[in-house]
């Protein structure tokens, strides 16, 4: 699906409940149109991941996901050898009952997610979530998909995209990536949302939720921000909080439920200890007064 415009795409992304700014929104337009990779960055939380299943969503495309992480290679986000059906066609030509032919034909490999979507004859959104967790080598690895939409098998040759997938790369910036990989794709940093759209994104997350609610809970973690905190909670904290919130019931913040439920905002026992020695009741004053 092609949207002609960027408020079409937008629009089309808030139906899936999912609320980009105008930056994000040309970004993705930009990546759609100009069938170029997209990377994102910015801190966890932020949206994305989000922003690449629901774009998903949006267009009607199927979603492949490849999670980075140290080690990852070829094998795992490629292909590798069915060498299990290579070693019972052996048998069988041995026997007589298939001809021997080629061991390492495409009916041998299995398919992961890289070489899955190349070949997809489907519209497809590629997410490569957290490349920054991957090794260097990886990443030289993904230049060749990023800049040819190709993939080069050594026994079979190259295997280029019949559709071109839209693709989605994430980063946390845990460390820098190369600079031969970010002139193939467009960039958009993803900061934490203002005060007003955090309320709008929150109110449209959690259905029902009461507007007073969602406003002090948004309140509460952007004065959490502006703490010396060792992971600084994100927009999905925010969600999960509230969710938390509004399945006790609260209507609006309570320093007592704030106190118990701060597991779904903080993953940090410093931060714990850091908010309490900040003064947690202040700052459920400060979120109840606006």
């Amino acid at each position: 699906m092609r949207f002609s415009t960027i408020d079409e795409l937008q629009e089309a992304l808030r139906a899936t409940s999912y609320l980009p700014d105008a930056g994000l929104s040309t970004a993705l337009f930009l990546a759609l149109t100009l069938e170029k990779p997209l990377l994102l960055e910015g801190e966890a939380g932020v949206g994305k991941t989000e922003a690449a299943k629901s774009l998903a969503r949006a267009t009607g495309a199927r979603l492949i996901r490849l999670q980075c992480y140290e080690g990852l290679d070829v094998a795992h986000a490629v292909y590798e050898w069915n060498y299990a059906r290579q070693l019972l066609h052996i048998r069988a030509a041995q026997e007589g009952t298939v001809d021997e032919g080629e061991l390492y034909g495409p009916e041998f490999l299995i398919r992961r997610p890289l070489l899955e979507a190349i070949e997809s004859d489907d519209p497809v959104v590629l997410l490569i979530d957290e490349i920054d967790r991957a090794d260097d080598e990886f990443e030289a690895f993904l230049l060749e998909i990023l800049s040819d939409f190709q993939i080069t098998i050594p026994e079979i040759g190259t295997v280029a995209a019949r559709r071109k997938p839209a693709v989605i790369l994430t980063s946390n910036r845990t460390r820098e990536l190369h600079d031969a990989l970010k002139r193939r794709c467009l960039f958009h940093w993803i900061g934490h949302p203002t005060l007003e759209r955090e309320i709008e994104i929150v109110t449209l997350r959690v259905p029902g939720v009461p507007e007073r609610l969602a406003a002090e809970a948004a309140r509460f973690v952007q004065g959490l921000r502006g703490l010396d905190l060792a992971k600084p909670p994100g927009v999905a904290e925010t969600i999960d909080w509230t969710q938390a919130l509004a399945a006790l019931g609260q209507r609006e913040l309570d320093a007592q439920v704030v106190e118990s439920t701060l597991g779904s905002v903080l993953k940090y026992h410093e931060d714990f200890e850091l908010v309490r020695d900040s003064d947690l009741v202040a700052l459920v004053a400060e979120a109840r007064v606006g």
